[in-house]
């Protein structure tokens, strides 16, 4: 994008909160007041029926919620509304930095109100536990001490149960507050009865609450450590920015740098801008954003991006991005968006979550009529009730992906590799072939001419006539001989000098012009013999280069009658790296496949010396996307690995797309997978980072589900208290976002120590 591209684009403004999405447009809401499974459920289905949204996902985990939507119909103040009305607050993300926290204060402030609830829960609860040790108390002290805790400590779980009568769902606060009122109202029914020797049930009602909230707060405790990775990534952002304006420096805030102004950076300093350094040298600190432990050195031309750390120089850097258009700003809206997404096995969760609550207030009530009509023990049936909705545990349903996901993420982000959503991270633990593309994936996509072949002219003369015709290609072959011509310098009648005229790009086999009077043609095989030239001369030469895992370009001229000029060879290096990365995969079961505009020879050289079986080559961009179908109808999961314009359709058929970082924004807006370095073991790591997610997924459901399997029968059958029912309850969910907390032990392999 130019610098007077990025002015109007900028000068637009965007409306705060609002991104562009496949679907249209997007907007995300931090929501409070959720406490299970259900609840996001609920909130899902209020912003689902909002007019104008597509698509309404809620990510209990995070306390974030994402609607996507035709541009222009998404209206903030409808969509706060909809959660309210489903019995929660909403606040617009607006990627604003003092608003987003303001959002994180407020939370806090959540927090410390928990806290405070937590103590108060335990100070009173804890002495109705004396009983059980064998010390008397009072049937009025215990009524004395478990009351506030009931309707005090316990109103919020009355709000969200009436809350959810209303919605006419069912929730865990519903059954929390069932079970806990039945024991107490039960006891207070036994003492004011004056039942002597009876047990009287208010350490149940009263101890289940606290040991509720002791599990909410270290549920919400682990959740926030969770989203670890976002608040580093935030944490990036300075807040005040040094710029060069009417031949001095002032400081301004960092919101308020524009497109094109100079900015300074100072040593140690954080860069407040994406930007091209136009002056001084220094080493960057890039960890935080592309997963490179080692500084990476910066000189005048190099870009550099915002957030990162400056060494011991001096830069001024003349600014191309600010704002959500910055490097920063789009990883953290990928890494919200795969955050906020919902993985395919999660809308299975949802299916049970929805039905749970009934089922449970169903094996209540069959567990209480059991023991009083079939046993004639009333005691027992109130306890057996009681215990089975205290036990049942929705959280753990809800939090065992979403709180995967959400680690998964981050710990990837932290490498270098971001996912754009849940889906493609859930997908990628399937793949076992990865399509390869050559330029800049494997190789630097930085090519130089290594032999020049003429015939009937100069070298000179030939490079001269390739570098006319080629001075209207961006592409790097193109650069290449650019390059290789200007060492030379100007000459000859078909310099660059010449008029250029006629130029037409053959996508994937060449170039034709009219330069000087000639009408040249620079290509492979197919476009020569399409234009009638013929090859034998040049095709043991061309055959011997290709051998040796070059690209050789073939140059004619067409008048006075089709006549071949020479070879230009040309050769991309492989990416050191490239050779363990198809290891790598090799090792964890993916079969590698190269995909390559590249003739056979050339193509099978550069296979040959990275390790890679199968080769696809001779393919034009518009066939890539059918090889990746071709193989995916054999049965395979394919991912696709590219990062040019010309990829973007064959990373949008492929099961999972990676874009390498290094290449074009289409590639990667189009991916799946964006791999922030050009460092190809990554894809490796990408993979990995997603099976590990998956592994923890499992397990994470796995126990959920047993817990209850076995829990709620064990309850109706009167073997658990309600006691340890709840201690039961509020550890099972703070297990399961544990459980998932351990993939923060995750560590890519392709990272390089100093």
């Amino acid at each position: 994008m130019s610098v007077e591209e990025s002015t109007v684009e900028t000068a637009r403004a965007p409306e705060p909160g609002l991104r562009k999405s496949r679907a249209g447009e997007r907007r995300e809401l931090a929501i409070s007041g959720m406490t299970c499974a259900t609840c996001a459920l609920r909130v899902e289905r209020a912003l689902a029926a909002v007019p104008g949204v597509e698509r309404a996902e809620v990510n209990l985990a995070t306390n974030r919620g994402a609607v996507e939507g035709a541009a222009g119909a998404l209206r903030p103040a409808d969509l706060i509304a909809a959660v309210r009305r489903a019995g929660y607050e909403a606040d617009l993300v607006t990627g604003d930095v003092e608003r987003d926290r303001e959002i994180a204060a407020a939370e806090a402030r959540r927090m410390q109100g928990e806290s405070r609830r937590l103590t108060l829960a335990v100070a009173l609860s804890a002495p109705l536990l004396l009983p059980a040790l064998g010390i008397p108390l009072p049937g009025w002290l215990q009524l004395a001490l478990a009351t506030p805790v009931q309707f005090l400590i316990g109103a919020r779980f009355y709000r969200g149960a009436w809350k959810a009568l209303r919605a006419r769902m069912g929730n865990m606060d519903l059954l929390v507050a069932l079970g806990t009122s039945a024991a107490y109202f039960y006891s207070l029914y036994l003492l004011l009865a004056r039942a002597a020797g009876t047990h009287l049930y208010f350490d149940s009602a009263a101890v289940v609450i606290a040991l509720v909230t002791v599990g909410k707060w270290l549920e919400v405790r682990a959740k926030r450590s969770t989203t670890a990775q976002i608040k580093a990534l935030m944490s990036l952002r300075p807040e005040r920015a040094r710029v060069e304006r009417g031949g001095a420096e002032i400081e301004i805030p960092a919101s308020a740098v524009a497109v094109g102004d100079v900015v300074v950076v100072r040593p140690g300093e954080r860069l407040p801008v994406d930007g091209t350094v136009i002056g001084g040298r220094s080493e960057v600190d890039e960890s935080l954003l592309t997963g490179e432990s080692l500084p990476v050195a910066k000189s005048p031309g190099d870009r550099v991006t915002g957030g990162a750390i400056n060494g011991g120089g001096l830069l001024r850097i003349e600014t191309t991005a600010v704002g959500d258009q910055s490097t920063l700003a789009r990883i953290i809206a990928l890494v919200e968006g795969a955050q906020s997404g919902k993985a395919p096995m999660q809308r299975l969760v949802d299916r049970v979550a929805g039905i749970f609550v009934p089922v449970v207030a169903a094996l209540s009530v069959a567990a209480f009529l059991g023991w009083w009509l079939i046993a004639g023990d009333f005691t027992t049936a109130i306890i057996a009730a009681v215990s089975v909705l205290v036990i049942a545990c929705p959280c753990a349903l809800g939090l065992a992906t979403p709180t995967a996901l959400v680690v998964g993420t981050g710990v990837a982000a932290r490498a270098g590799i971001l996912i754009r959503d849940a889906e493609a991270l859930e997908r990628a633990h399937r793949l076992d072939t990865i399509v390869l593309d050559k330029t800049g994936t494997l190789t630097e996509g930085k090519p130089k001419v290594t032999e020049v072949v003429p015939s009937g002219v100069s070298e000179r003369e030939l490079l001269q006539l390739a570098a006319a015709v080629q001075a209207g290609s961006e592409h790097p072959l193109a650069r290449a001989v650019l390059a290789r011509a200007s060492e030379l310098g100007p000459g000859g009648a078909d310099g660059p000098s010449a008029p250029l005229e006629d130029f037409q790009s053959h996508a994937g086999m060449g170039l034709t012009a009219r330069v000087g009077g000639k009408r040249v043609v620079i290509g492979n095989r197919r476009l020569m013999r399409s234009r009638g030239i013929r090859l034998e001369e040049g095709e043991s030469r061309a055959a011997a280069l290709e051998a040796q895992g070059r690209t050789v370009m073939w140059v004619a001229v067409l008048e006075p009658q089709p006549t071949w000029r020479g070879l230009i060879a040309v050769a991309d290096p492989i990416k050191p790296e490239a050779a363990a990365a198809v290891r790598h995969l090799d090792e964890i079961g993916i079969q590698t496949v190269l995909l390559t505009g590249d003739n056979e020879r050339t193509a099978a050289a550069v296979a040959a010396q990275l390790g890679i079986r199968r080769v696809l080559a001779g393919v034009l961009p518009e066939e890539k996307a059918a090889e990746v179908r071709r193989l995916q109808a054999q049965g395979r999961q394919v991912g696709m690995v590219g990062d040019g314009v010309n990829d973007a359709p064959a990373l949008a058929a492929a099961d999972v797309g990676f874009a390498m970082g290094t290449g074009a924004d289409v590639a990667m807006e189009t991916a799946g997978v964006t791999l922030m370095r050009g460092d190809p073991r990554l894809l490796g790591d990408a993979i990995a980072v997603s099976r590990a997610t998956y592994r923890k997924i499992r397990q994470g459901l796995f126990w959920a589900f047993i817990y209850n399997i076995i829990g709620l029968p064990a309850a109706a059958f009167g073997i658990l208290s309600p006691v340890i029912a709840g201690a039961a309850m509020a550890l099972s969910s703070v297990s399961v976002v544990s459980n998932a907390l351990l993939l923060r032990r995750w560590r890519p392999t392709a990272v390089r120590r100093p």
